[in-house]
């Protein structure tokens, strides 16, 4: 979507995209309420589950192929099940971020 004002514009991404953020960030506030201390933390772990990273790389007549990931989120699994201080939030926070980062993924490979 572009908005133009003369010489200039503004553009936005696809309105799709736009109501999924807002629902993304109306379930991170909403969960961060939850809290009763260091509210902000469930955004971190939100941050950090949406990390991928390429872990084989492999070259073929028809280009490159990678095979990815969601490395973020493995970590954050990690220490959330290892941590003694655990909430029901981080751990939605970083289940949430998962689907981000599967959908990262999936848009890796189909473009």
């Amino acid at each position: 979507m572009e908005f133009k004002f003369g010489n200039f514009g503004i553009v936005l991404p696809p309105l799709h995209i736009t109501v999924i953020a807002i629902i993304i960030m109306f379930f991170l506030v909403r969960w961060s309420k939850q809290l009763e201390t260091r509210r902000f933390s469930v955004f971190f772990y939100f941050l950090i589950s949406t990390y991928i990273a390429p872990i084989f790389s492999h070259s073929t007549k028809e280009g490159i192929f990678q095979l990815w990931i969601p490395l973020g989120f493995i970590v954050v699994f990690f220490y959330l099940f290892r941590s003694k201080r655990n909430h029901p939030s981080k751990m939605k926070a970083s289940i949430l971020g998962l689907c981000i980062a599967l959908y990262q993924i999936f848009l890796h490979y189909i473009a």
